[in-house]
């Protein structure tokens, strides 16, 4: 699906309204829902995760989210470059360069093949990582067992994104919805029955937490791989023909993907260190704050779909050069994900016992009501940052979109070590607590959403791409 220039057929004029217009709320929606239907299956699916794990044991979860974010942080950078393949399949069919897209496509595949030995070798060294973190024995234990187990996914992570990329670049984001919520419904049966040993499957406790997200990962990989190969989409965008390796493609892949790929680094890793800084607190901090973003994503998670829709609109808009339309789909969903992301702030505050009865009916009322009192207190934090973080998620999809991946890299490694390091002292020699580090953590989101904004307010990014110039049309 691509979008129009914008004129109407009606009297050869454009539609005004703000639902029926070019890139406005019906365009933007059409590509988001399918998406925001994804992540929210992997919202679930993350959800039902810790909630699991949580029925198994306060330990398991707590271990769950510092070890799948070192994971997740590990992965972060060849991620970061092979989804960013979405941008140039979007731009490339912006500019009607169709038999190109193939080519794009393996080599953000190629990222994954290429880094599955190095992250299968960082599976001795989980120990070392998480003693050096200073948790407990016993959480640390369960930890490294836990990210062990996720190594053996990566690859397929980085791979299936690839995939995914082509399909979102594309515009046909139903695909993605079908293919990413049958993963997600895989990955809970397997999490039921490798947790507490059911469907004739051994009870693994967190381990088999892990082995659920293995094989739901690389089953997303086979799926892709099928359909991709089917005559529909393998000849008329080459994704046969296109598979050998294309070194300067993958030069500008590098270029423009680099950054989002260190981008995603530098965010990943300081949050995993903030994380990893809050367990020093003790194992309730950590099943706290676990709980607390875990609830936190039925918010995020459903706005990164529309973010990742508005990326591909950009990416489109400004391949056919129409950079106005590429800038009213980006206001048009920053309306969208401020009204849902306020809606979540309200539940947040009013009703936070509604997002904790899952979690609730699996422990004794007494061990939950101390991680309620506290869960309660660090989601009014959340409901704080949820609007910045509205902010940040529209403005970096729009100018990921375009190809300002620098700024954004630098923006990350500017920002990220002060809440850090504002953290640290705070514990260190003023006997700051949970709510201090909290206090850093919506400055950081705040101030970060205010910053993209004004880079997008600035006008730079409608002259930017990231496909070749001389393959860009004249204006619409």
């Amino acid at each position: 699906m691509s979008f129009p220039a914008g004129k109407s057929e009606v009297n050869g004029l454009e539609p005004t309204g703000w639902w029926d217009r070019p890139c406005g709320g019906r365009d933007v929606m059409r590509l988001a829902v399918p998406l925001i239907v994804s992540m929210s299956a992997l919202t679930v699916m993350q959800f039902v995760d810790r909630m699991f794990l949580l029925w198994h044991s306060k330990e398991s979860m707590a271990a769950a989210m510092p070890a799948g974010m070192v994971y997740f942080m590990l992965v972060c950078f060849p991620l970061g470059v092979a989804s960013y393949v979405s941008t140039f399949v979007a731009q490339y069919r912006g500019a009607g360069h169709t038999e190109r897209i193939g080519s794009a496509v393996w080599q953000g595949a190629r990222v994954g093949l290429f880094c599955t030995p190095l992250f299968l070798a960082l599976v001795p060294l989980a120990p070392w990582i998480f003693r050096l973190a200073g948790h407990k024995p016993e959480l640390a234990t369960l930890e490294t067992l836990y990210f062990q187990v996720c190594m053996f996914g990566a690859g397929g992570f980085v791979i299936a994104s690839a995939m995914s990329a082509f399909f979102i670049g594309l515009g046909k984001t139903r695909v993605v919805m079908v293919v990413d919520s049958l993963s997600s419904l895989l990955n809970v049966v397997l999490d039921y029955g490798w947790i507490f040993g059911h469907f004739g499957l051994p009870a693994l406790g967190i381990e088999g937490a892990g082995w659920a997200t293995v094989a739901s990962l690389w089953f997303r990989v086979a799926v892709y791989a099928v359909l991709m190969m089917t005559p529909r989409y393998r000849l008329p965008y080459r994704l046969w023909k296109g598979r050998s390796f294309n070194a300067p493609l993958m030069k500008r892949l590098l270029r423009f993907g680099g950054p989002n790929g260190l981008q995603l680094l530098v965010e990943i890793g300081g949050f995993t260190l903030f994380l990893l800084l809050v367990g020093t607190l003790g194992e309730d901090a950590m099943a706290a704050t676990s709980l607390a973003f875990n609830i936190n994503l039925l918010a995020f998670m459903p706005m990164l779909g529309l973010g990742i829709a508005l990326s591909t609109i950009v990416g489109q808009q400004l391949g056919g050069n129409r950079p106005t339309l590429a800038a009213r789909a980006t206001w048009t969903s920053l309306w969208m994900a401020m009204t849902y992301m306020g809606t979540m702030a309200l539940v947040y505050v009013a009703i936070p016992d509604v997002l904790m009865m899952g979690h609730a009916a699996g422990i004794s009322p007494e061990e939950f009501a101390k991680l309620r009192a506290t869960t309660v207190v660090l989601l009014r934090f959340v409901a704080a940052y949820c609007l910045f973080d509205a902010l940040n998620l529209v403005f970096v999809s729009a100018l990921k979109g375009a190809g300002d991946t620098r700024f954004i890299m630098l923006v990350s490694l500017a920002i990220t070590p002060f809440p850090l390091l504002a953290a640290w002292a705070g514990m260190r020699f003023a006997g700051g607590g949970l709510v201090w580090c909290w206090v850093i953590a919506t400055l950081w989101v705040s101030s970060v959403g205010l910053l993209y904004c004004a880079r997008f307010l600035h006008g730079q990014w409608r002259n930017m791409r990231v496909i070749e110039p001389e393959l860009l049309v004249g204006d619409a």
